[in-house]
């Protein structure tokens, strides 16, 4: 435990990681708080978040700040937001690391579609509620994490959110489609200032993903896949690589997978989706238009 106590390469810098209670955003903040990093992290169940910040802070040697908040809820978005704005004085990295995949439709208390709130509209409305406070932070980074799924995403916006017709992996490909649209038209906002915005995938993981609301072919395969999946660390390898890297500092507009910059889908480049996704966002969470020129 000595050496990282005294200095890491993210000494001195403060980072947010969304859930953070398991998987890859658990061993994203460790990792973190292994190399020195101030970690702070959000979950939804306080428990589980206390007992992932233990862990994390008996890395790092330095105490890990705990937040609690449901996702699904803008008004808990907004609070965790302010929250997190009262005891951050600074933010240099925020990890959009949250996600979900539900196989059947559930709406959310705003009366949205749970996919497209978790894993979109949350990150989207906490990313923009703490950029001044991480422009003032700069050099700054936000890491979104999308996935491969990403590519055979469709973005439907007559049916966002799967009210006609409702498939899991189709409101979650679609999810990670619109994660991609997001950063990239962040990073275009951003052009100029010293925050960069970038999304990853983050390689299949075994990890207690979608068993909420399990599909059966998913009960069925997800343990045979086990073997070969990678471990929660090692799908943490390219968000702490992204959160991190001395040489990304000024790399921004990027889709990475295995810690290298890929090419993302053909539709994920569209500009005109990006801004009208933007737009359409920015109505469903309450923000005038275009706050940003």
């Amino acid at each position: 435990m000595g050496q990282h106590i005294h200095g890491g390469p993210m000494t001195g810098r403060t980072v947010l990681v969304t859930g953070a209670t398991s998987g890859i955003g658990r061993a994203t903040a460790l990792g973190l708080a292994t190399m020195g990093a101030h970690v702070a992290i959000a979950g939804r169940n306080r428990q589980r978040t206390e007992d992932a910040a233990r862990e994390s802070s008996a890395a790092g040697g330095k105490n890990v700040e705990v937040f609690v908040a449901d996702l699904s809820s803008q008004a808990e978005v907004r609070r965790l937001a302010s929250e997190v704005l009262e005891h951050l004085p600074r933010i240099n990295v925020l990890v959009n690391n949250a996600g979900g995949y539900w196989s059947s439709r559930h709406v959310t208390a705003d009366g949205l579609e749970r996919t497209f709130a978790v894993n979109h509209l949350a990150p989207f409305l906490l990313t923009n509620l703490l950029l001044n406070r991480l422009e003032r932070s700069a050099p700054a980074r936000v890491v979104t994490v999308a996935s491969n799924a990403h590519a055979t995403g469709r973005i439907d916006f007559g049916d966002l959110q799967g009210e006609r017709s409702y498939s899991g992996g189709r409101a979650y490909s679609q999810s990670k489609l619109v994660n991609v649209l997001f950063t990239y038209h962040l990073a275009r906002r951003m052009h100029g200032s010293a925050v960069t915005a970038n999304a990853l995938h983050p390689g299949v993981v075994r990890t207690s993903f979608g068993t909420e609301d399990p599909a059966r072919i998913q009960r069925l395969l997800v343990p045979l896949l086990r073997p070969v999946l990678k471990s929660p660390a090692r799908g943490a390898a390219t968000s702490i690589h992204q959160a991190s890297a001395f040489e990304l500092e000024q790399v921004s507009g990027r889709y990475f997978a295995n810690r290298r910059p890929t090419r993302s889908s053909t539709g994920s480049n569209d500009q005109a989706v990006a801004a009208r996704l933007w737009e359409v966002s920015a109505d469903l969470v309450g923000f005038p238009a275009a706050p940003r020129v």
